[in-house]
């Protein structure tokens, strides 16, 4: 498989893609817990809280060492940590998101790039990213950074959204997605831009097989995946293989 990543409109460079894509989050960042509310019926506080549930048994172990990456203005983070004591850490590589989630009660956070994090290798439990994988810039890089910063053992979770795979449901969804959803979201932020191209990363982004192979690809084991929403939505789980005695 080739490598892919998130592409803005006109845009090739892994940088400049990724430089593009913070400033448009940096743009919507006050409104962004509201176009979401908005635009997804108030589901996606759901597939969060469901997310969290799923992790529940890492979540509940006090000594357990999370990091939520692209964690946004914190709505997973917050999520995790209701479930346990487990210690939740958020990182994303925009900093008026991060001060929104410092707002909201996440913390600690730090800025990074999620795919060059400034931290020690088989560091956290658990990694975890919500709606915030199709952006980055190269999707196998990304997941070979989650691999390299989990512990022997430690589980990624990835919910995301992906390819609904009966076509009559996949084209209601689609013209909500492409052509309403950016006219709504446009006029709340004042950034059609954004709301454009947010649509267009859910439609390059892998389908739900092919991103399972690319984890077991990067070094995951026991990886599944569970649909919701009719298959609008995928939460994708691998394991670091334990190391060999």
């Amino acid at each position: 498989m080739s490598s892919v990543g998130s592409r803005p409109p006109q845009i090739a460079d892994e940088r400049e893609a990724a430089r593009w894509v913070r400033e448009m989050f940096g743009r919507v960042s006050g409104r962004y817990d509201a176009v979401n509310r908005l635009t997804s019926f108030h589901l996606d506080v759901r597939w969060r809280r469901i997310t969290a549930e799923r992790l529940a048994p890492i979540l509940r172990r006090p000594e357990a060492r999370v990091l939520d990456l692209c964690c946004g203005t914190g709505d997973l983070g917050l999520a995790l940590r209701r479930q346990g004591p487990a210690q939740v850490t958020g990182s994303d590589f925009c900093h008026p998101m991060l001060r929104q989630a410092l707002v909201k009660g996440l913390s600690p956070v730090f800025e990074a790039d999620a795919l060059s994090l400034p931290l020690a290798g088989e560091s956290f439990d658990l990694v975890t990213v919500a709606f915030g994988f199709r952006n980055l810039a190269n999707y196998d890089a990304g997941l070979r950074e989650a691999w390299r910063v989990l512990k022997p053992g430690g589980t990624l979770a990835i919910l995301e959204f992906s390819t609904i795979p009966n076509p009559l449901l996949r084209a209601g969804y689609e013209f909500y997605f492409h052509r309403i959803l950016p006219v709504v979201a446009g006029w709340i932020t004042g950034a059609r831009d954004a709301y454009t191209y947010l649509p267009a990363s859910v439609s390059n982004f892998p389908a739900a097989p092919e991103l399972a192979q690319r984890m077991t690809a990067a070094g995951f084991a026991e990886v599944d995946y569970e649909r919701f929403a009719s298959g609008a939505l995928a939460l994708h789980r691998g394991i670091r293989p334990a190391a060999l005695d």
